[in-house]
């Protein structure tokens, strides 16, 4: 996902950070909780091109907590990615003021301010000719870092997006699917450890089950690091399902309506922000819930090397009709029923039924429901960052949460009507006295 475009500078999309602490030193790791974003503000930022007769953005201002994660949404030509490359400075403002950190940036050396930021686009914007240990490192190495400090920081950043190191250490960029080089921009992105990252559609260009792969790398990497990141998309699903808070952009960049997911879902603040929401808002806030805010239940499992009496048995004493076959490195693999252990025949090569859809415990609950919805047997595995089973979600848990969530759509609607017929009343009320008085006066 990152973008190299000025290497002159050590590249704005290489996110050229040297972190919040001073260059040399150890690459800070968040502990879970820790804050390493950085606070933006904007200030009446505005960007006028030359013969347009109107400005492309109008006098925005927002501020963005640090540790933040905020999205723009907006139709096409809105201004939202001009609004996010004038951030770090790509695109450079005709008016306003930018602070990062409570320091204005607006005048400062914008390859120093690109030093600081990360920056990801559709593309990977990986180097062909460098391989996927030389791209991440390449930023660590421009600031001066020392050769043994880069090896460890790039074994930590593959581990970080779930890549193995040693799988993916000396492969090129053209070696890997669209995804895994998503995963590879991110980690030099990260590589700096820059406090605040710019994200401008980056998951636009893969497929859909990639792309909801990537966001739950995204939100579980954020619930780690705890960076303040500007993401940028046209896809209202996709805004929900990953902001802290979302900015609803008009033309020219005005915010419609800036709020929490919830928020904008249950009460959006006119027509134009209702457009976005759509129908069936109820079900857009099963991507508010994750999979880890459910029952997460086990079911038995085996594995490929177990002896296929061993498999038998356990199938017979755990009650169930399948069991959950893993791989050696402990993957869901297949589902195994009686009557396929009867047919296997001493060897489970062409046994049982393979695994197709699983979702990790960052998933949204509208993921889950997706992919149980597809499956005959109403339930998908959950799994790990390295893709190893932790365990099963059923329909009906699932359900439950869907019938919960609409009974508190309902109760918050009744609450707003009740709300408005006293608000009548008391407006009734105030307009009978004030009329009394009147013809009292007469």
């Amino acid at each position: 996902m990152a973008e190299t475009s000025d290497t002159s500078g050590t590249g704005a999309g290489t996110s050229t950070g040297e972190g919040p602490g001073p260059a040399g030193a150890p690459a800070a790791t968040a502990a879970p909780g820790a804050t390493t974003g950085a606070t933006i503000e904007l200030e009446n930022l505005t960007k006028h091109y030359p013969g347009s007769a109107a400005p492309a953005v109008d006098s925005v201002s927002m501020h963005i907590d640090a540790g933040e994660l905020v999205v723009f949404v907006g139709p096409s030509g809105c201004g939202k990615s001009t609004t996010l490359k004038m951030i770090n400075r790509l695109i450079e403002p005709t008016g306003g003021r930018i602070r990062i950190g409570g320091e204005d940036v607006t005048d400062m050396d914008p390859v120093k301010l690109r030093r600081k930021i990360g920056y990801a686009i559709q593309s990977s914007g990986l180097f062909p000719h460098m391989t996927v240990a030389q791209n991440i490192g390449l930023v660590p190495k421009l600031v001066g870092w020392p050769k043994a400090r880069i090896r460890a920081r790039i074994e930590e950043m593959l581990d970080l997006v779930g890549l193995d190191p040693g799988e993916f250490h000396g492969r090129y960029p053209r070696q890997l699917s669209g995804g895994q080089q998503q995963r590879v921009g991110v980690a030099r992105a990260l590589a700096a450890d820059p406090p605040v990252l710019l994200m401008d559609e980056p998951f636009g260009a893969v497929d859909p089950i990639t792309r909801d792969h990537l966001q739950d790398e995204l939100i579980r990497l954020q619930f780690e690091l705890h960076k303040t990141i500007v993401f940028v998309t046209h896809d209202f699903d996709e805004a929900i399902k990953l902001g802290d808070r979302i900015a609803v952009l008009r033309e020219r960049s005005h915010i419609a309506q800036f709020d929490t997911p919830e928020a904008i879902l249950t009460n959006p603040a006119d027509d134009f922000v209702s457009g976005f929401v759509g129908a069936g808002a109820a079900l857009k806030r099963l991507n508010l819930s994750r999979v880890r805010d459910v029952e997460i239940t086990g079911c038995p499992t085996v594995t490929v090397d177990d002896p296929l009496q061993d498999i038998f048995d356990k199938l017979r004493a755990s009650g169930t009709n399948e069991i959950l076959l893993l791989d050696t490195r402990g993957r869901p693999y297949k589902w195994l029923r009686r009557g396929d252990l009867t047919r296997a025949r001493g060897s489970l090569a062409r046994a049982g039924t393979p695994v197709h859809d699983t979702v990790t415990r960052d998933a949204t609950l509208r993921d889950a429901l997706e992919a149980v919805l597809t499956d005959n047997a109403g339930r998908v595995v959950v799994t790990g960052r390295r893709g190893e089973y932790t365990g099963v979600v059923d329909m009906e848990t699932l359900m439950n949460s869907v019938h919960e969530l609409l009974e508190a759509d309902r109760l918050e609607a009744l609450a707003h009507r009740h709300d408005l017929a006293e608000a009548r009343a008391e407006q009734t009320h105030h307009e009978q006295e004030g009329a009394g008085g009147g013809e009292a006066k007469a």
